[in-house]
């Protein structure tokens, strides 16, 4: 990884997209901490704290610690996350939307265009329910028409900007910018999530209850990013052959191929969607100042990761077979909205190429299909057992972080994507360079 990184700053153009990217992450922490005027900012962190408890943790490290400090970013990219969502559930129950992402580029444009005006749209939503929860339970040093439309224009600026940030680095930069900006705010909140266990596991302790502390938490870490790296890597290639076509006196085609099918389709995002939908109703309720009935608030408790596992209240547990099917589910859906497999066989047929032992065309589609049903279960299977780790480990030890297996498999899934695209920008320029020559 290094070393890519070495060669990538020795090329000019490679260059100037990483610098552009690190400016663009260094702007995202200043705006992090600059305050949303009209909100006493050490009364709202205290109160976060005991309204909304170790779900709270998992919010504040999806916005890079914005939340707790009540700064412009506060609503970070998660407006963007839930629009997408959305939209991609709509694109099945409207026929147009459909039709626009078969449209190619053109319109994969619509619907990102639409996708921003949600995402504006949804930021509203939330910064207003913000500004008036808070105002009347005292949040805000002034309840009035000014202090609401300050917050609700100040948090939907701020969402709306980090937006702008994510697609300009996915333009200019390098990677795909709106992962790219929900990386950084995860690592922004390591360190103190490090401190956070120190001061838990091992300080005040004997050595060896600190060392064999110390070590449990380094081989929980190690083993949820090798087992990511691995889950990243892992690939079914299907053996592809191309028949021969004489075309005057040249004989074309003949050779093998494959076509390679990563067992983790749906990379961070079946993760990153459950995740959110698990939060949403949870945040909500917090916000409201309203509890609701008892059967209510146990389901608010069930869908809150840090309840999972504990052995005081072992019933809890149950919203981790809910995150479980969600993961699933979404990895399903998400891979049957990137990969067609009736698209691929079709090309395959136009081409002249066949899978070895299978009929072109519908025979060839239905193959694929099996397939790909079968790894997108394998790889969902992995996702969660890398996600459900270190929660199993929080719960029963009772260590309260804001970044778990969600965040590092995001952590090590979008920097081993940003790597891979350096590379390929690196080789295409090789390409490119070789051929003027």
């Amino acid at each position: 990884m290094f070393k890519t990184l070495q060669n990538a700053f020795k090329i000019k153009e490679i260059r100037k997209k990483l610098i552009f990217t690190f400016l663009m992450l260094i702007v995202i922490r200043l705006g992090s901490q600059l305050p949303v005027p009209g909100v006493d900012r050490t009364y709202f962190s205290n109160w976060l704290q005991n309204a909304l408890g170790d779900s709270f943790n998992f919010l504040d490290a999806f916005t890079g610690g914005s939340l707790e400090k009540m700064s412009v970013f506060a609503l970070s990219i998660t407006p963007y996350i839930t629009s997408s969502i959305i939209m991609q559930l709509l694109t099945i129950a409207i026929p147009k939307l459909e039709e626009m992402q078969k449209e190619g580029e053109d319109g994969r444009k619509k619907i990102a265009s639409i996708t921003r005006y949600v995402t504006v749209g949804l930021s509203l939503i939330e910064s207003l329910a913000m500004a008036i929860g808070f105002g009347r339970q005292g949040l805000l040093e002034k309840y009035n028409a000014l202090s609401v439309i300050t917050v609700v224009v100040a948090l939907t600026a701020g969402s709306a900007f980090l937006m702008w940030i994510g697609e300009q680095i996915t333009e200019s930069g390098v990677g795909n910018g709106i992962s790219i900006v929900l990386v950084i705010n995860i690592i922004s909140r390591i360190p103190q999530d490090f401190a956070a266990l120190y001061e838990q596991f091992m300080k005040g302790k004997s050595f060896a209850t600190a060392v064999l502390a110390a070590v449990i938490i380094i081989a929980v870490v190690l083993v949820t990013v090798v087992l990511t790296i691995m889950l990243n890597g892992a690939e079914r290639r299907i053996p592809v052959q191309y028949a021969k076509k004489v075309q005057g006196r040249k004989t074309m085609g003949g050779q093998s191929s494959h076509i390679p099918l990563k067992v983790n389709t749906g990379g961070v995002i079946p993760i990153i969607f459950a995740s959110s939908l698990m939060q949403l109703p949870v945040v909500i309720t917090s916000f409201s100042g309203k509890n609701g009935p008892l059967w209510w608030q146990k389901i608010m408790q069930a869908l809150n990761s840090g309840n999972w596992f504990k052995p005081a209240s072992p019933a809890l547990s149950i919203g981790a077979l809910f995150y479980i099917i969600l993961v699933i589910f979404f990895a399903y859906f998400y891979t049957s909205i990137t990969f067609n497999p009736l698209e691929v066989a079709d090309n395959m047929k136009k081409q002249g190429g066949f899978v070895p032992g299978i009929r072109p065309g519908k025979p060839t589609s239905e193959y694929l299909t099996k397939i790909l049903n079968y790894i997108i279960f394998i790889g969902a299977v992995g996702l969660i057992i890398v996600a459900i780790i270190p929660i199993i480990c929080n719960g029963l030890f009772g260590a309260s972080v804001s970044f778990g297996g969600t965040s590092l498999i995001i952590i090590v899934g979008v920097i081993l994507e940003t790597i891979k695209q350096i590379e390929s920008q690196m080789l295409v320029r090789n390409y490119k360079g070789f051929l003027n020559d």
